[in-house]
């Protein structure tokens, strides 16, 4: 069985401020992890999260969509097939969404193709996490950024 985590939420702030936050390699760094993102499709990059069991904490990924300023999705591979919890395998993408509203921009985050029950302890992880990077970390590097 698979599942997926999905965040949305209501930002203050144009889509096109909120895109910035979401394809700048820097701003990406102060709301989820150090990386070499950029915004070009096809392109392969990667995240560094702490490491576990035999996995190092890299987390593989290449840019499979974008539509600037409404949509970016991204392979998200990371992980160990000997690693039982934290740290096991993961084959998933993550895709953002971005619509603009009344006062600001619709954020929505779906992380999908979480394989249960050898995803399950990473999806527990992730989903209050992912919680908190959108409405809080994104929320704040959004704020700090101009409007224009």
């Amino acid at each position: 069985m698979k599942r997926d985590i999905v965040i949305d939420t209501m930002l203050p702030h144009a889509p096109e401020v909120v895109w910035r936050a979401l394809t700048t390699a820097e701003l990406i760094g102060k709301w989820l992890m150090p990386n070499n993102f950029k915004a070009e499709l096809g392109h392969k990059f990667t995240f560094h999260a702490k490491p576990m069991g035999d996995w190092d904490g890299t987390v593989q990924c290449e840019v499979i969509a974008i539509e600037p300023p409404r949509r970016l999705a991204y392979s998200w591979k990371r992980g160990s097939t000997s690693n039982p919890g934290y740290g096991s395998a993961l084959d998933s993408t993550v895709t953002w969404t971005l619509e603009p509203a009344d006062g600001g921009t619709r954020l929505t985050l779906v992380h999908a193709g979480f394989e249960l029950p050898r995803n399950q302890s990473a999806y527990d992880a992730m989903s209050p996490g992912w919680g908190r990077i959108v409405r809080e970390g994104i929320a704040r590097v959004v704020a700090q950024l101009p409007s224009s």
